[in-house]
């Protein structure tokens, strides 16, 4: 297993009990491929403990309400552990704070709860797993400085994913935040939420173009939502002239990287999520509030050469 990050403003730690056996996995919609790859890392991961799980998801993104119904579902079963990827970060704080009071843990997939609004609604969380999103943003912004280099100028799109969600609020930060301290030039002219959308995303960038048509960089918080902005961009005869970013690291995006199409995506490594998230719970012990797995950026030439031993976790 990869050398485990841990970060956290307060280090809270919480001990997960050492046999639990069944574990609920409530994620968003497995009809996205990020969430399909960490529930390949899940079932992998519980392979690998030996423990058994069910899994639920949602159909799309943005079905907060019957994402808390199928939450609430799930506790029926009294699993041992509840592994959740909430929507937002309030959604499910009823359902896991019932979850605590029936003494199962929760974890957090993909830093998607707030831990300072959890715990003022009562909530505890053993731990976060995921990326460092702030990071991974400022990853974005730092292949794009090194592709046109640091006095480079001109405006740029940020795509950001469902408003009030704390995991693209955090990469839009980021990559806005390293951008500024890199390439002062290259200027942001909107950040508008795409709501993990790709028809959305592909709007929204036929309007900046018209507004901008020398628009020089894209920046969406999900994959998705750049597949949606590389559409418009070649349906405007951009194509090669806009450099677009993505984040996830997905098969769509892979497909599309190595086409020449989708310029690079922050791989976020779901499928690393989803199978330590398992292997910890099982294992049991204390965790330090946050832990990171690694992020890469995938590019044409990283994927060609294919020797980057980070590769074997994208899915």
């Amino acid at each position: 297993m990869l050398k485990r990050l841990a970060a956290t403003a307060v280090a809270a730690l919480t001990a997960l009990p050492v046999h639990a056996e069944t574990y609920g996995v409530l994620m968003k919609t497995l009809a996205n491929p990020f969430w399909g790859a960490m529930e390949l890392g899940v079932r992998e991961g519980a392979e690998a403990a030996g423990v058994e799980y069910y899994l639920q998801a949602v159909e799309s993104d943005q079905a907060a309400e019957p994402q808390l119904n199928v939450c609430n579902t799930m506790l029926e079963r009294q699993p041992d552990a509840m592994i959740t990827a909430a929507i937002n970060s309030t959604i499910l704080l009823p359902c896991l704070k019932r979850a605590n009071e029936m003494g199962i843990p929760v974890v957090d997939l993909d830093g998607n709860l707030d831990h300072e609004i959890a715990a003022d609604a009562g909530v505890e969380i053993a731990f976060s797993i995921g990326s460092d999103n702030v990071a991974a943003g400022g990853q974005g912004a730092e292949w794009l400085v090194s592709q046109l280099g640091a006095g480079a100028s001109g405006p740029v799109l940020v795509i950001e994913g469902l408003s009030g969600n704390i995991t693209g609020q955090k990469r839009a930060r980021g990559f806005a935040e390293k951008l500024a301290e890199l390439a002062p030039g290259l200027e942001i002219v909107a950040s508008l939420p795409g709501d993990w959308d790709r028809g959305k995303a592909a709007n929204i960038t036929n309007d900046i173009l018209t507004s901008h048509p020398d628009l020089v960089a894209i920046f969406a918080a999900n994959d998705g939502m750049a597949l949606g902005a590389v559409e418009t961009v070649y349906a405007a005869g951009k194509g090669g002239a806009v450099i677009v970013i993505g984040v996830d690291g997905n098969s769509d995006a892979v497909k599309s990287i190595k086409a020449g199409r989708l310029n690079a995506s922050v791989a976020q490594l779901p499928y690393l999520v989803g199978k330590q998230a398992v292997e910890m719970v099982k294992a049991g012990g204390d965790y330090e509030d946050w832990i990171f797995v690694p992020t890469m950026v995938l590019t044409k030439e990283i994927l060609d050469a294919g020797t980057d031993p980070m590769l074997e976790y994208v899915k």
